[in-house]
């Protein structure tokens, strides 16, 4: 296997990107380059490259997640067989002190640096199948048109409460809001059609399906979120609802609460998810009730609700068998004396 001798940091903005090189271990061997954000400027790329020749074997290219800013050199560069990493920007800030100048320059030498000395805690990229890329697009479009959606109803609420009445504005916006929710549904239908056209995905749905609170729009961004870890840990801390709590000492100077960052369509339908739950699952109505009375804040308990739900999600698709209701796992060691016993 060929070692890994040089790691190249991206920072990518939308019309250009710039690029630098170290030495592993960390040096500096190429100082910070930009190019246009396009085909060319992917081609520029490949040309520097092999001016100073960097060979591909002995390289890994590490950018940060920029949706689709870094999209197009991603797929550019893993096609050339160039192993490409896509990393948390939070991941990597957190790695440098948070003092001195800041340009794409900088950014790019510390992303450079950040892949030199965690090249174990690197997650490389591969394409999404297209069905997943469609139903990602998909969601994303939904997203807007549900807050657009809000919108005008705001704004049908608020010409109602006029007192000169203008009709064929309410019946314009009506007629909107008609519309816009129709192609909502007309969504919803086409993200269920690509999922169940692919026999993995069709399975995966039906697994998620019978977790109680899961519904398909939650199902279908777990899906997403399945290709990249179905480690639990790992998506809990990926969606920001592990709590924190914040002391030094005897001294506590914020509760334990959830970070605010990570995808904010799931987080929202996690905590729907858990509110449904809450509210018609005896068990789980009961656990918030117990934990409230105990004195812990509502919206901490949901909290846990929600990382409980992540958890049984990870446990179907892991295991593959659907969800079971009042389930107890045996332990090895328990079961075989039990049998002994008997």
């Amino acid at each position: 296997m060929t070692t890994i001798k040089y790691s190249v940091g991206v920072d990518i903005a939308s019309s250009t990107f710039t690029a630098s090189v170290g030495e592993i271990p960390w040096k500096v061997v190429l100082k910070p380059e930009t190019f246009e954000n396009t085909e060319d400027g992917y081609q520029a790329l490949l040309v520097w490259f092999a001016q100073h020749r960097l060979p591909v074997s002995e390289m890994v290219v590490c950018m940060e997640a920029t949706g689709v800013y870094s999209e197009g050199l991603a797929y550019f560069l893993y096609a050339k067989g160039y192993p490409v990493a896509v990393q948390s920007p939070l991941e990597v800030k957190r790695t440098f002190k948070p003092y001195g100048p800041k340009s794409d320059a900088v950014d790019s030498l510390q992303i450079a640096e950040y892949a030199c000395r965690h090249m174990d805690k690197l997650s490389f990229w591969k394409p999404r199948s297209e069905i997943l890329e469609q139903v990602k697009a998909l969601l994303s479009v939904r997203e807007q048109f549900v807050s657009q959606n809000t919108a005008h109803k705001n704004a049908l609420k608020a010409i109602q409460r006029k007192v000169v009445r203008t009709p064929f504005a309410e019946q314009a916006y009506l007629q909107l809001i008609e519309q816009v929710k129709k192609q909502i549904q007309a969504i919803d239908t086409e993200v269920r059609r690509l999922i169940e056209s692919d026999p993995t995905f069709k399975e995966m749905l039906l697994l998620l399906l019978s977790v109680p609170g899961v519904g398909l729009l939650l199902a279908a961004h777990f899906i997403l979120l399945a290709q990249f870890s179905l480690e639990y840990k790992v998506l809990a801390s990926f969606l920001g609802i592990c709590p924190n709590e914040h002391s030094s000492g005897t001294s506590v100077f914020k509760h334990a609460t959830s970070r605010h960052f990570g995808p904010s369509a799931i987080r929202k339908l996690l905590y729907l998810a858990a509110c449904s739950i809450c509210t018609h699952r005896p068990q789980f109505g009961m656990y918030l009730a117990r934990k409230t009375k105990e004195g812990k804040p509502a919206r901490l308990v949901l909290n846990n609700v929600e990382n409980k739900l992540i958890r049984i999600m990870c446990a179907v698709l892991q295991s593959k068998t659907a969800f079971i209701e009042n389930y107890h796992s045996v332990q090895p060691l328990v079961f075989q004396k039990a049998l002994t016993a008997s």
